[in-house]
């Protein structure tokens, strides 16, 4: 008796070997499309680098690697400030390819910061701070993340308190006098500005030259400044703003030296 012949299983097992053939071959395909996409992301080619990127994602779904680089290759293919309708679609797409990483990786730092990045770049704040706020939870020690938290805090402080004085017919440096009006300000601003200084602070514990946190924690200091109820509060606030911009200019100074030194060496 031919017993390969007539066992039941053998022609599963002939199939299951197949398929397991075919998917190898599959993973092998969807890694050299994943080389070739990242020989291409390397040169600058994106539109090309999207196209073998996107193959290997469609070869090998759970190629994490290969769909992390087409977010990243779409994210480059967004240009901040330009508002049209295909800018649009490119940075939400990058969106989408990042979220699909942190889907399968709830770990992925990588995909993480790169939504913050682009929601910062297209102006998305609240969204942008969440996604950096999950950065610091992911890496507490990451100085880049806390220092955006503080841009994005400073920032949405600095447009409600220009439009305020707009309206009320002062200049940016004038005092807002009306207490009603500062009140009100302070109510929406003073949580962000305090947020934002502690950030910041979390950046330069981190990062001791971190010259940029500086300056916006100068830019914080002016904010809370425009909010004091007296003059001599706000005096103060100013000279302190006026010694952490002082600060960061030393430290540019500094590193500029460092680096003319360098570059002479």
């Amino acid at each position: 008796m031919n017993f390969m012949k007539n066992n039941p299983w053998t022609g599963l097992v002939t199939l299951a070997l197949l398929l397991v053939t075919a998917t190898g071959c599959q993973k092998l395909k969807a890694r050299d499309e994943l080389n070739k996409g990242v020989a291409s992301y390397r040169d600058a080619k994106y539109e090309e680098a999207i196209e073998h990127f996107k193959t290997a994602v469609e070869l090998d779904p759970q190629l994490l690697n290969a769909r992390l680089y087409l977010a990243t290759a779409y994210a480059n293919q967004y240009i901040p400030g330009i508002e049209t309708d295909r800018n649009a679609q490119v940075g939400e797409r990058a969106i989408e390819e990042f979220q699909k990483v942190s889907a399968a990786d709830p770990n992925n730092i990588g995909s993480v910061s790169g939504i913050a990045g682009l929601y910062f770049q297209m102006k998305r704040m609240s969204d942008a701070k969440e996604y950096y706020k999950k950065w610091i939870q992911m890496e507490p020690t990451n100085a880049e993340a806390h220092y955006s938290v503080g841009v994005i805090d400073w920032t949405l402080t600095y447009q409600p308190r220009m439009v305020l004085k707009a309206r009320l017919k002062l200049k940016p440096e004038d005092q807002i006098k009306d207490q009603k009006e500062r009140q009100a300000l302070a109510e929406r601003n003073a949580p962000l500005i305090e947020e934002g200084m502690q950030m910041l602070n979390e950046a330069m514990e981190l990062q001791p030259d971190y010259d940029d946190a500086m300056a916006y924690i100068n830019l914080l200091y002016r904010e809370k400044a425009d909010l004091a109820d007296t003059p001599d509060e706000r005096t103060e606030l100013l000279k302190t703003a006026d010694t952490w911009i002082e600060k960061s200019l030393a430290i540019k100074k500094a590193k500029a030296e460092k680096e003319a030194s360098k570059s002479q060496g």
